[in-house]
């Protein structure tokens, strides 16, 4: 062989051993969560029914694999407080925001994630809380996942964490909307497109719909919360929020919209 061909064997050796080492890590975290070691407490159980309309709307059985997924979560990531106190409903309503895009896919564990931050209200880019706005005037942030040093972190606002599920009609809850973005970033990329969740065939369609439905947001045609049209992570994001907290709503004011997740989250029957 001559030396050109000799070095492109080389490149592509070095190239293939490389991908085999990363795919040989990626798959040796598959399925490393703990089982967990108790089942939720009546206790426990008494919260999420009072809490969480999701969890409430359930048949029994369901309920107790809900209850499992919660048991299996809260064993995983770690609940931390940050100048505040974190109780027991703190750390199941994160787990319930966790779990509720995920109920339909029985064997999805958030290995992107190892600690939730609790905040005791919104905080800047340098994550202090204030007012609720920072030097420019800017809203501070309610929740948002972590990157570089942050990468395996969520940072919730409690008391909005709280209101999300106390308010379960009006299409809002960050805690949904935080776990859905690391449903978006479990595919490598975060771009509003979850390509673990969503068939090949569906993915043109469902960029169509995210542009038409920004701009109808833009024009003020919509009652899709505005912070949608910032870009296609957060339109996503938004949208599964408004999907899980007002299904009934959603599906009457955005059919397509309303399918397309149907189809996607498998909460079709």
């Amino acid at each position: 062989m001559s030396i050109m061909t000799n070095l492109i064997v080389s490149i592509f050796m070095i190239v293939f051993a490389g991908a085999m080492i990363w795919l040989f890590r990626y798959l040796g975290t598959l399925g490393q969560w703990r089982a967990p070691k108790n089942n939720l407490s009546n206790k426990a159980k008494l919260i999420l029914n009072s809490k969480v309309s999701f969890y409430r709307a359930l048949p029994v059985e369901e309920k107790k694999f809900f209850e499992f997924k919660v048991s299996e979560f809260l064993e995983n990531v770690k609940i931390s407080g940050i100048n505040i106190s974190v109780n027991e409903a703190d750390g199941l309503l994160v787990a319930a925001s966790a779990i509720i895009p995920i109920f339909r896919f029985p064997d999805w564990q958030y290995l992107n994630v190892k600690e939730v931050l609790l905040y005791p209200d919104s905080f800047n880019e340098d994550f202090q809380t204030d007012d609720g706005r920072d030097a420019s005037g800017i809203p501070d942030n309610i929740g948002m996942v972590g990157d570089g040093p942050l990468n395996d972190k969520m940072i919730l606002s409690k008391p909005d964490l709280h209101w999300g599920f106390a308010n379960e009609w009006d299409g809002t809850n960050v805690g949904i909307h935080e776990f859905v973005h690391l449903i978006d970033k479990s595919d490598g990329s975060v771009d509003g497109v979850p390509k673990l969740f969503l068939e090949k065939k569906y993915i043109i369609p469902w960029v169509g719909l995210i542009h038409k439905n920004m701009e109808e947001i833009f024009k003020g045609r919509s009652d899709i919360n505005p912070y949608g049209s910032k870009d296609k992570t957060e339109f996503f994001a938004v949208v599964s929020e408004y999907f899980f907290e007002n299904p009934e709503k959603f599906k009457a004011k955005h059919p397509e919209l309303y399918e397309m997740l149907e189809n996607m989250f498998r909460t079709k029957r």
